[in-house]
């Protein structure tokens, strides 16, 4: 009778005796040819921004902590002493600066939503393809691109008693309406930087908001209108959620450039009328250079700087994506 053979079980290589593993995941790994020259030339392309950050960013940042605690002037033949916290003793019993305070809190609050709000409904009105809408988010952007001073001149000349806003109130209300002086009176003279402000920064929050229109798929909108939603019922419950982190961005951007408000208020008020429009910034510049005080000057912009880190990590606690 024949025996049938058993089946042999195929044979296990051993891997207790492989191949050592390649050289290039060892301790002192060799290097693919030219490696070490593409290196060189991205430290090369950093360097000029790093040179740049290093000197003009990092720098001034440690000279002007240390200078809060001195009693540092721009010039000035004394040596510079130590005086611990009486800048900010000062700082703190200043009523200038709680009005600066109170100026951009003032500014901010009414400036984000405004802003952010306008930004968003001229995006929506421009992401459509129509003919012309290069046109028109051209001319919406044109503000951005053009200078601040050159700007703040511009509404200067308009905002006078005999400027342009003026005598277009006069003549749509037949005369019945004169305006004011917008600039020399306190309780316009704020209101007038923040209609400026919006007018020049809305086109730039507007492209980052159809950027992120432009990132929503077509998908969404072609279910929800099978689904036979409304155009405000679009807008909450597809529109919005896609734009979760346009909006955060937006807000933090807007939130920032609110708080650092500058060059409007050096060229068209100087923090004039009787401190109405003076800013925390625009103290420091004139404590720091017109009245050559550096030292307060640091203790001012430490302070700002607080405060600005403090304003961003609640908001982007608050605009967070909950789990």
């Amino acid at each position: 009778m024949a025996t049938v053979p058993l089946p042999t079980r195929p044979r296990v290589p051993d891997t207790s005796k492989a191949a050592p593993p390649p050289s290039y995941a060892k301790g002192n790994a060799r290097r693919r040819p030219g490696f070490r020259r593409e290196q060189f030339s991205g430290w090369g392309m950093i360097a000029p921004a790093a040179v740049l950050l290093l000197a003009f960013v990092f720098i001034p940042a440690i000279l002007g902590f240390g200078l809060a605690f001195t009693n540092a002037r721009l010039i000035s033949p004394r040596p510079i002493e130590f005086v611990g916290t009486d800048n900010f003793s000062r700082l703190f019993t200043d009523p200038t600066f709680y009005r600066a305070l109170l100026n951009v809190a003032y500014f901010t609050v009414v400036i984000v939503p405004v802003q952010s709000g306008l930004a968003l409904v001229m995006a929506l009105l421009i992401n459509k393809k129509f003919r012309g809408v290069n046109f028109f988010r051209t001319v919406y952007f044109l503000p951005v691109v053009t200078s601040m001073v050159v700007v703040s001149l511009l509404w200067l000349f308009m905002y006078r008693k005999d400027g342009l806003i003026n005598e277009i109130l006069s003549n749509v209300s037949f005369g019945l309406i004169h305006g004011p002086d917008w600039l020399g009176e306190p309780n316009t003279a704020m209101p007038a930087i923040i209609i400026l402000s919006i007018w020049q920064a809305a086109g730039f929050h507007m492209i980052i908001w159809l950027a992120g229109l432009q990132g929503i798929s077509g998908e969404l909108y072609e279910a929800s209108q099978l689904d036979g939603t409304s155009r405000w019922q679009q807008f909450r419950y597809v529109t919005w959620p896609g734009l979760f982190h346009t909006r955060s961005l937006v807000l933090v951007t807007i939130t920032i450039q609110a708080l650092g408000l500058f060059d409007q208020i050096s060229v068209m008020t100087q923090g004039g009328p009787m401190d109405s429009t003076t800013t925390i910034v625009y103290e420091a510049v004139r404590s720091g250079y017109r009245q050559q005080e550096t030292s307060y000057a640091s203790a001012i912009s430490l302070v700002f700087f607080v405060l600005v880190l403090i304003v961003s990590a609640v908001q982007r606690h608050l605009t967070r994506e909950k789990d």
